[in-house]
């Protein structure tokens, strides 16, 4: 096996030589070579052209070697290309390639060597190799082309074949003239100025445009000249024109300016503010003196525009002289929310409480945003009334070229005293305006309060002819009751006649001062009436009847009437605007006007009831101490019945009115209502009906209108009563129980006119 081993072995050994001779010959790969790499001989390696070993040997005969490719482009080699060329290095090798916009005097790009290097520059626009838009002017520049517009036109980039190309777009001033069917010279002066900046217009210098766009529309709306005669409906017209026609010209002639805020201000305080930004992300604020816009870039940009994305806030404080009287529509939810709290809009227009804001953004679909828009709204401050609402509203406009307050999209996010936040689902020009409203009326206290104050009136005629005409029953207490009477009948007459007569401004203030007046003296007058009870009834342990009696009549006139006017002057004086408000000609809530009445009111039923109370304790002990027999079911039942009339006279049940509140406020509503409209009928029946000497001598009138039917005689109405009242001329204006003269103690107590109506 041995020798036959050595004997094969050589002979296999001259066999393998010329293979590995052929071998290294064509480079082939040896076995045990590494990749790029080839055998130089049997037991040695090395790397291919290109490559170089990670040990740095040429001739390797491990395996484990790895060979490397070489850099020829970069350190330590930098195969120079030449000058408007580059290398590139490859795999084993490199080349050379003429810089982009070059190439080769044979029209190849590329070439191995320096001295291959022939490259030029390649005019792209003679030889139609460029790219750009037809609407387009191409330049050829070293290595490479530009893309320019003519002169007056705007480069727009746009999506083309899935490329982006620049466009270029002849931006000329958009159309804005004067509305058809608007006689005023004032505005077409303004659209004469408007036209002159169209031809002036040039979009290098749109920023200078904008300034003076702005300006002018500030002159026209501080000074509107003719613009102020004009029906309420062609105001609506002019300012839905001027607000519309304004945002387009304002989003066309921004896209021109560079990218950043622009931000100007009118003498007048209109105001401008954007800003130009490319492919705006995240959020926005733009704010003006009064107003303040936040929204996501998103809302302005379009979807097929990549041109740079504008946001623009106008303030336009003077549009408000135009919007006096523009109308108010409530949405679907908002008329809901009044229907469930029985609330009706009045047919007062609403007032604007903050300035008119435009908002405009590149996108003109912003009808229905993805995201809302908020406004934060400065305006003075003021506290809404019972009956007033502030809404965010936006200008809606109609096809008749005009338009209204509308709420639809726009909700109020939160309100203060002078700020308010809304947020609105779309962009037009917005405001925050409070509406003047009402309760609406429950048809049954309306009809309580009608036929209830017609029968006070009825019952406070006849109450002070009784006390003018019936001479048996004059005295102090006549004529205080008296004063009351007619009082009362004038300011009842005066509210069911005129408290709705608010069309004319200045016959509502007047309306509004003479209720504030007679109710404050009828109130005086149960004041007085209240003292004058509470002095009789104290001195009924002694005959001081005439010291009441002079006492009151040096008071009565003077504090009756001086104190309600003294009142009503100096109301009128501080506040005379307050007189009057959109719906009633009463006392306006606003900076607490009305308390001018409810102060004195609750003032006076406050005394009333403390007198009140005092002159029912001392004539209940008076009653007692006088005989206890006396102190019966029905003395007693006849005494609680006319002392809660006389509460009534007394005017203490308007407090009834405070209580309106909770739950019980309709119960309250019914009460106040039914007891109040029939105070004159309480007077009439406490001190006429349940008056002994008065049905006495209403006895002899039917009885001597009887006799002058049947003998056709003169009759004095009076002259049956003298002699029955004479012995009584002197008398107090208090009595007690006709009971009691059975049982005299001390002392004499005359009567005429019973106390607390007993008699």
């Amino acid at each position: 096996m041995k020798g036959r081993y050595f004997a094969f072995h050589p002979g296999l050994c001259v066999l393998l030589i010329p293979l590995g001779a052929i071998a290294h010959k064509n480079g082939a790969p040896c076995a045990r070579c590494p990749r790029n790499a080839h055998c130089t001989n049997a037991s040695s390696c090395r790397c291919d052209p290109g490559f170089t070993s990670l040990s740095g040997k040429v001739i390797f005969s491990t395996s484990s070697e790895v060979c490397t490719d070489i850099n020829e482009c970069g350190p330590p080699l930098y195969m120079s290309c030449g000058s408007l060329a580059h290398c590139h290095n490859v795999e084993g090798s490199y080349y050379c390639e003429c810089a982009p916009g070059h190439e080769l005097l044979s029209g190849g790009t590329k070439f191995q060597s320096e001295k291959e290097n022939t490259c030029q520059d390649v005019d792209e626009c003679s030889s139609g190799k460029h790219q750009c838009h037809n609407t387009t002017h191409c330049i050829n520049v070293k290595g490479s082309y530009k893309c320019y517009c003519h002169h007056d036109w705007v480069a727009r980039s746009r999506p083309l074949h899935g490329l982006n190309f620049t466009i270029c777009e002849d931006v000329p001033f958009p159309s804005w003239t004067s509305p058809s069917g608007v006689n005023s010279q004032s505005l077409s002066r303004f659209f004469d100025k408007v036209q002159q900046l169209s031809q002036d217009f040039k979009p290098a210098l749109a920023k200078n445009t904008i300034q003076d766009l702005m300006q002018e529309i500030d002159e026209l709306l501080e000074i509107p000249g003719d613009l102020e005669t004009l029906a309420p409906s062609e105001q609506h017209c002019v300012a839905t024109h001027l607000l519309v026609g304004l945002e387009d010209v304002l989003r066309v002639l921004s896209k021109l300016l560079p990218n950043g805020p622009l931000t100007t201000h009118a003498p007048a305080g209109t105001g401008l503010s954007l800003t130009v930004q490319d492919q705006g992300i995240g959020d926005v604020t733009l704010g003006q003196s009064q107003a303040k816009m936040q929204l996501k870039w998103d809302v302005a940009q379009e979807s097929n525009d990549l041109g740079p994305s504008v946001v623009g806030l106008v303030s336009t404080p003077g549009t408000a002289k135009l919007l006096a009287e523009a109308p108010l529509v409530l949405d679907l939810q908002q008329q809901a929310v009044l229907r469930e709290h029985k609330e009706l809009l009045g047919e007062v227009s609403p007032v604007l409480l903050s300035d008119v804001v435009s908002a405009f953004v590149s996108n003109k679909d912003t009808q229905n945003l993805g995201s809302p828009v908020t406004f934060i709204f400065s305006h003075h401050s003021v506290t809404p009334g019972p009956t007033q609402k502030v809404f965010c509203v936006f200008w809606e406009h109609s096809q008749d070229g005009g338009g209204h307050w509308s709420t639809t999209g726009c909700r109020m996010a939160a309100t203060g005293d002078a700020s308010t936040t809304c947020e609105c689902s779309h962009l037009s020009s917005f405001a925050v305006l409070m509406a003047h409203g009402h309760i609406q009326e429950d048809p049954v206290l309306a009809v309580i309060t009608y036929v209830g104050l017609g029968l006070s009136l009825l019952c406070l005629l006849l109450a002070a002819l009784t006390f003018l005409l019936c001479k048996a029953i004059q005295n102090t207490s006549t004529s205080l009751h008296l004063q009351l009477s007619i009082c009362l009948f004038l300011a009842h007459l005066l509210f069911l006649t005129a408290i709705d007569q608010t069309k004319i401004k200045l016959l509502c203030t007047i309306i509004a001062g003479a209720l504030h007046y007679l109710y404050l003296a009828s109130f005086t007058w149960m004041l007085l009436d209240g003292l004058h009870l509470f002095l009789t009834a104290r001195n009924l342990m002694v005959v001081n009847y005439s010291s009441v009696s002079r006492f009151m009549k040096r008071l009565m006139f003077p504090v009756g009437y001086g104190v309600p006017a003294l009142i009503v002057a100096i109301s009128a004086a501080s506040r005379p605007s307050l007189y009057g408000t959109p719906t009633r000609c009463w006392l306006h809530t606003d900076k607490g006007f009305v308390w001018t009445f409810l102060g004195p009111v609750c003032t006076i039923f406050s005394i009333n009831l403390a007198f009140f109370l005092m002159t029912f304790w001392i004539v209940k002990n008076k009653l007692s101490s006088l005989n206890r027999d006396v102190s019966t079911l029905q003395n007693t039942r006849m005494l609680t019945l006319k002392a809660t009339a006389q509460l009534l006279i007394l005017g203490c049940t308007w407090c009834l009115g405070v209580l309106q509140v909770g739950p019980a406020a309709r119960v309250m509503a019914y009460l106040f209502t039914i007891i109040n409209s029939l105070q004159g009928a309480f007077i009439f029946l406490v001190y006429c009906l349940l008056s002994q000497q008065v049905r006495e001598q209403y006895g002899k009138w039917f009885r001597g209108v009887r006799k002058a039917k049947a003998e056709p005689e003169n009759y004095t109405l009076s002259s049956g009563a003298v002699s029955d009242a004479s012995k009584h001329s002197a008398a107090p204006d208090f009595c007690l129980p006709s009971s009691l003269s059975k049982y005299p103690k001390s002392g004499t107590y005359p009567c005429h006119q019973p106390l607390l109506g007993i008699g």
